[in-house]
Order: structure tokens, then sequence, then C-alpha cells
């Protein structure tokens, strides 16, 4: 049995004083919707509790998928670092970008120098980071970039043809181990419809082409602040594509509240039998379990969690 927590969108604050010639680009926009949203939203020491209830989980490994930072500021980098170094060694834990940390040209460059070590492949040294490959027990990791500098107002991502090529073959690699348990990462849904325009992965048909082709067992994403499951062809069957809510969101609705996933892996003589828990902020002011659900890979219908 292998155990497995996702979190995504920490969106650790709070937003450092940032210097003028510092907004003379998308991020003037961004700071000011931090100034009057997102400060509130975005909620430090309700991350810190979710951190502390997920380590008190003992995963055998983390996942996180991005949007460590806000607007992608330089002191924003050094912030992430010191998250990254809470939530576990770089052998214990793997992360992806998300949008927000490749905010303006050069941002996703300097977050990935400060937190290289949880994106290094295990048998290349980065760069290139992504996409990497990371074998832990019984599950093989693959992550993918689909972080990219977008104009003001726009949020999508896009993963590109090589990295999607590459990222196909290295999952048919993986596959010809039969026990091996193929699980990718990413930020954006990388699914058609998984996200309306301006908020999608600008690829998703040819990611979605990949998969069918390649295959994989699990895909996690965030950037919706949400718990969701979809259903894609793989090349063994439907493959779940599951979405975790945002880890630091104060929200009103139960969907919209900060949490988090942990996914069991056992064995089966049909195959690895997959289950997952949300966990996260509960109607009380508490953190615990909310909800438990069986991943299916029969389930054709999309799912809110």
């Amino acid at each position: 049995m292998f155990r497995i927590a996702h979190l995504t969108d920490p969106h650790v604050g709070p937003l450092p004083r940032p210097r003028l010639y510092e907004l003379l680009n998308k991020r003037i926009t961004g700071f000011v919707n931090w100034r009057r949203n997102r400060k509130n939203a975005h909620d430090m020491v309700l991350l810190a509790a979710l951190v502390a209830d997920m380590h008190a989980q003992a995963p055998d490994h983390i996942a996180c998928t991005g949007d460590l930072c806000n607007i992608g500021l330089p002191s924003e980098w050094r912030t992430s670092r010191v998250f990254m170094d809470g939530l576990g060694p770089p052998d214990r834990v793997s992360l992806v970008p998300g949008n927000h940390d490749a905010y303006v040209e050069g941002s996703l460059q300097g977050l990935l120098k400060e937190c290289g070590p949880w994106v290094a492949d295990d048998d290349r040294a980065p760069p290139p980071y992504f996409p990497y490959v990371r074998r832990r027990g019984p599950v093989a990791f693959l992550g993918m970039s689909s972080a990219v500098p977008t104009p003001p107002f726009v949020a999508n991502g896009t993963a590109g043809r090589a990295q999607i090529k590459a990222a196909g073959e290295l999952l048919a690699e993986l596959g010809r181990d039969p026990h091996l348990f193929r699980i990718v990462l990413i930020h954006h849904p990388p699914h058609l419809g998984g996200a309306p325009s301006g908020r999608n992965l600008t690829d998703a048909r040819a990611f979605e082409a990949m998969i069918a082709r390649a295959g994989a067992e699990l895909i996690l994403h965030g950037h919706m602040h949400v718990g969701s499951v979809a259903f894609i062809e793989g090349a063994r069957g439907l493959v779940p594509v599951v979405g975790a809510p945002s880890a630091s969101a104060r929200g009103g609705a139960l969907t919209h509240r900060a949490g988090y996933h942990i996914y069991t892996i056992a064995p089966d003589a049909a195959g690895p039998r997959v289950t997952a828990e949300l966990r996260g902020l509960r109607e009380d002011g508490t953190i615990g379990h909310i909800d438990a659900m069986k991943l299916s890979l029969e389930r054709p219908r999309a799912k809110t969690l």
C-alpha cells in the first residue's frame, strides 16, 4: 500500500511590498487584485494547519501542483523555498509550477532556481526540468509544466508540442512495467472542458491524444480551486483526472474551502485499487476528514468532490 497527499494552489503569502519597477508589467493588475481580493481569500494560518494535518496522515509522498507564488516577485521565490522545505525533503515531495509562478517573463526561472530539488528528475540533471520522472515505490510520478507567461486577465497554460511528445514517450516506456502506477502531475486541467477559455490548457486536445496512446493511471491538477473528477481515454481504459481545491482558500461554499486529497494505492487481483479522501476545512472551522470515494476506472462522468 502506498499513500500520496496532493495539495495545490497555496498562494503563499503575505505578498511582500513590491518595488515600483517590479510593477511595470502584468504584476500591477495582479497586485491590485491581491490587495482587493486574494489577501483575504488565502489564509496562511489555515494553510499551516492544513499542512500540519497532512503531515499527521504520514503519506509516503506529497505532490504539489503549483501556484506557490501570487505575482511572481523575486521575494516570493524565497518564500516558496521556505514553504517547500516545510512540506518535506525533495525525495519525498514533488512539485510542478502553476501560472502564477510564471506570472511574467523570468518568474518561472527564478522559482525553479530556488525550488529545483523538488522538480529534479531521477536520472538526469536539469535543465530542462520538464517532463521529469520520479519513481517512488510502486508509483512513477511524471511532472509536466503548463506554466507560461500570459497577458493581463489571462490565466491559461500550454504544455507545448515537445513536452507532450517527451511525456508520451516516457509514459509508454514506464507502461512496460505492468506493476507500476503512473501519475501525471500538471497545474492546469489537462482535458477538454476542464476550464473555460482564458483559464484552460491551450493544447488539451494534444494532451488527451497523448494519454490515449501512452496511458496513465491517474492525473492530478490544480488551478480551478475546486475539487473535481473527470475521466479521459487511456491506452488501458479510462484515466481519472482529479483536481484539488486551493490549500489556503477560506471560501464560503464547501467546494471552494481549503482542502487536499489523500490517495491510497493498494494491490488487487484485477489491478491497483485507488481510493481518495478529501480532507480540509469543515463547516465547524476544524480541519479533518470531509469525504471519501473510490476512483473506479469505469466511471465515465465528472463528479465534484
